[in-house]
This record gives structure tokens, C-alpha cells and sequence, in this order.
């Protein structure tokens, strides 16, 4: 295996892995850190819309895990929650029960939880990916994210270095045919956009004739329509492979076709994996209980970065080019720095999404120059329901004019089509 590229919190497996649909307890409490006496008494519990089979939903597990032992606090997780009023029938049960502190970790969730912070005002309740709270401004509810898109983005920088390594000429040029990459989404919405949009431009900083077909499962977790559509995109001539879906259908399916693969949380100890990035849950699962035991309030709209160690990359895979290492962590760099912006609106065009004139196209929202380089764009920050744009989310800091995702709301509002990008 190569070099670590992030550092990772160190996920101790002390207590019993979670069943579907059943709740694991630390029924006799964590030691409690020396000199923590606020956490006496405490209970956490987290709320996941599946079980440990989803990797995104492990990687809520995990982290929670982490975070109520190193705060010595009493903890419950429950699986296979759905995204209807299940969700509030459980928060309610737990503060019913005098639990202190109530995550959720699917977008669906939200409603629900919010139901249950007014119901019961003395009782936090976190809820990752939303988009409502730093509107709603209920004041026992809070929405989480990070800047994922960052970690998207270097991974596709990993990706472009792969097919230089398989596909570039002596001038390290790739052709058209063989700069063709794939990508297997979830649901049109903005947060797999985002992502699907930086991992392209990830790549494209690498191999610049670089184009991408994506295709949706319409669902979070379907391990056979994962693998199918993967299956589809390498007939199709995709020469790589990513995903924003929670199953290991479509890294099996690379596997299968010897076709490189970038995953998402889920690591692979096949040939074919190149690397994965993930959101570590862990610093804001913390500080949040932190917060709720000392009475502090939790911010309303909470966005995790690579600075706090909420953005990370997994080890390299052996299917990685080499160099991949010391590129990665020059980028990282740039990035932290901010001399190098994901969205950077010099980088990519959006003439096809201009030229859109169907009933749900951006175009509307869309101010460009002559060549197709976003110079205003009305995102829908605010998320009341109408689908309108009403901030605008282009931002310049120096010599470079960008979209600011995540810096007006957590949760993704790029939900721009760019060229490059083909929707099958």
C-alpha cells in the first residue's frame, strides 16, 4: 500500500457491530475522561436510515462510535430508520427516554427531526446533509455537512493520474477515446452533482480533454443497480469509474472488468481501486455533544473541512500511478491555502446548460461571459420549497472568480450541468 494522504481518528471497534434493525447500546457507559463530570448522565443516540451493508451509513456508525467514547458518554445507534414518520416516532421515543442529544444522518430525515425539536425544546437534535435549519432558526435543531467536494475533487486528480499512467502518449497527452470516464450517481440532486462536478474537475485539472457520462440508480443503496450501471458505463467506454451511491456494486463491477474504480467511503483491497473519499462525522459528533453538555449553543449550520479533519482521503490503493502521493498532497495544499478553488468558474463552461430551455433548466439563473464561464448564478440557498434561486453564489478572492459552495449553506447548491458532463 502507498502513503497515507489524511490523517484518520482511529476507529476502535469496542462494542458489538449494529443488526439491522436493532439498537446498539453502550448499555454500561464509556470510561469517563478524567475531570469530565459533565458527561454523567449523558445519553447520545443516532438515527441511520440503514445498516452497516451502506457505507455511507457504516461511516455514520463508526465515527458516532469514536465520538461517544472519547466524550464518555452513553450512546444508542438505530438502523434501517426510513425517511417518513418513523424517524419522528424514534427521536421522540429517545427524548421521551431523557436522551440529551438525537442525530439523523439521511437528507430525508430532516422534517421529522425538526418535528420532534419543537415538540421538545430541551433536547438538541443534529441532523447531517440538511438544508432547512439555518432558515428554519428552531433553536434545538441544527443541520451538519462538509466540503466533501474537496476530497471529490483530489480524488479525481488521483483518477486523471491513472489514466495519464494507462493512456498517455510521451507528451502524457490521452485521447479523446481513452479520456472517457464514468460515474454512477444516486438521484439528480445537488449534493451528488456537487460531487459527481468536482471529482470531473479533478480529473480535467489532469487530462483536459477529459469527459464524464454519468447515470443515476435512483436509489441511495441498490447493490445490483449499482453494479449494472457500472456495467453499462464500461460497455459504453468509460476507461474509470466513480460513484456517489452505498453499496460495493460498483467497484465489483471495475473489479470484474479490470477497469479502475475511485469509490466512496467503502475501501477496496482489489487491484482495481485506486482510492476513496470520505466525510469523517467524528470532530462534529464531538464537538456537538460537546456543546449539549455544556449548555453552549450549536451552530445552526455547521460545515466540516479538511482543516478540522472532516474531509478525508483513504490510503492509496494499489491500482494508484505513481506519484499519486506527493500530486495529492501538493494539491491538498493549494486548497487549504485556497490559491486553488474547486469551482474555480475559469476551469469549466456551461454553454449546454445556457442553451437548456426545459422546464426545470438553471438558465434562468445563469450570468455568463462570451466563452461560457459562469460569472453570477442564483443557487437555491434558502431551500423553501419553490426550487428559485436567490443568492448568488459567485464569489472572487484575488484572480479567481468562484462558485462558493458550502460557504453560504452547508449542504451542496451546485446543481449545474457543465459541459463535459453527459446525463444518461
Amino acid at each position: 500500500m502507498k502513503k497515507i494522504l489524511s490523517l484518520f481518528l482511529t476507529l476502535v471497534m469496542i462494542f458489538a457491530l449494529v443488526a439491522c434493525g436493532q439498537t446498539a447500546t453502550n448499555e454500561t457507559g464509556a470510561p469517563k475522561p478524567a475531570g469530565n463530570a459533565d458527561s454523567e448522565g449523558f445519553k447520545a443516540a443516532l438515527i441511520c436510515l440503514h445498516g452497516e451493508n451502506s457505507t455511507y451509513d457504516k461511516n455514520f456508525i463508526d465515527a458516532f462510535k469514536v465520538a461517544c467514547d472519547n466524550k464518555g458518554v452513553e450512546y444508542t445507534i438505530v438502523t434501517d430508520i426510513p425517511e417518513g414518520e418513523e424517524c419522528y416516532n424514534k427521536a421522540a421515543e429517545f427524548a421521551d427516554d431523557g436522551y440529551n442529544i438525537i442525530f439523523a444522518d439521511s437528507f430525508g430525515h430532516e422534517e421529522y427531526m425538526m418535528k420532534a425539536a419543537k415538540e421538545f425544546p430541551d433536547v438538541q437534535f443534529c441532523h447531517s446533509t440538511g438544508t432547512q435549519a439555518h432558515t428554519a432558526k428552531v433553536a434545538n435543531f441544527q443541520d451538519a455537512f462538509a466540503s466533501i467536494y474537496e476530497g471529490r475533487f483530489l480524488a479525481g486528480v488521483a483518477a486523471g493520474l491513472k489514466l495519464v499512467e494507462l493512456y498517455g502518449d510521451e507528451s502524457k497527452a490521452v485521447s479523446d477515446e481513452n479520456a472517457k470516464i464514468g460515474y454512477v450517481g444516486a438521484f439528480p440532486y445537488a449534493e451528488v452533482i456537487s460531487g459527481y462536478t468536482s471529482f470531473y474537475l479533478g480529473v480535467k485539472s489532469i487530462v483536459p480533454n477529459a469527459t464524464m457520462e454519468v447515470q443515476y440508480t435512483n436509489s441511495w443503496y441498490d447493490e445490483t443497480a449499482e453494479k449494472t450501471t457500472a456495467q453499462a458505463l464500461i460497455a459504453d467506454g468509460c476507461k474509470l469509474i466513480s460513484q456517489h451511491a452505498d453499496s460495493m456494486g460498483s467497484p465489483t463491477a471495475c473489479d470484474e472488468a479490470n477497469i479502475p474504480n475511485v469509490s466512496y467511503n467503502g475501501v477496496t483491497s482489489k487491484d482495481t481501486f485506486v482510492v476513496a473519499s470520505r466525510i469523517n462525522w467524528a470532530p462534529y459528533f464531538e464537538y456537538a455533544i460537546e456543546c449539549a453538555m455544556k449548555g453552549e449553543n450549536i451552530p445552526d449550520d455547521w460545515t466540516g473541512t479538511m482543516v478540522t479533519e472532516s474531509v478525508l482521503l483513504t490510503e492509496l490503493g494499489d491500482c494508484a500511478a505513481e506519484g499519486t502521493a506527493e500530486k495529492l498532497e501538493s494539491v491538498k495544499a493549494e486548497l487549504e491555502a485556497g490559491t486553488v478553488k474547486v469551482f474555480d468558474c475559469a476551469t469549466f463552461t456551461v454553454k449546454e446548460a445556457l442553451a437548456d430551455t426545459s422546464d426545470f433548466s438553471k438558465a434562468a439563473f445563469i450570468t455568463a461571459d462570451d466563452e461560457g464561464h459562469l460569472t453570477a448564478y442564483k443557487a437555491d440557498v434558502d431551500d423553501d420549497g419553490t426550487f428559485v434561486g436567490e443568492t448568488n453564489v459567485i464569489k472572487t478572492e484575488g484572480d479567481i472568480t468562484y462558485f462558493a459552495e458550502s460557504e453560504f449553506r452547508s449542504a451542496p447548491y451546485f446543481d449545474i450541468i457543465i459541459d463535459g458532463i453527459t446525463i444518461k
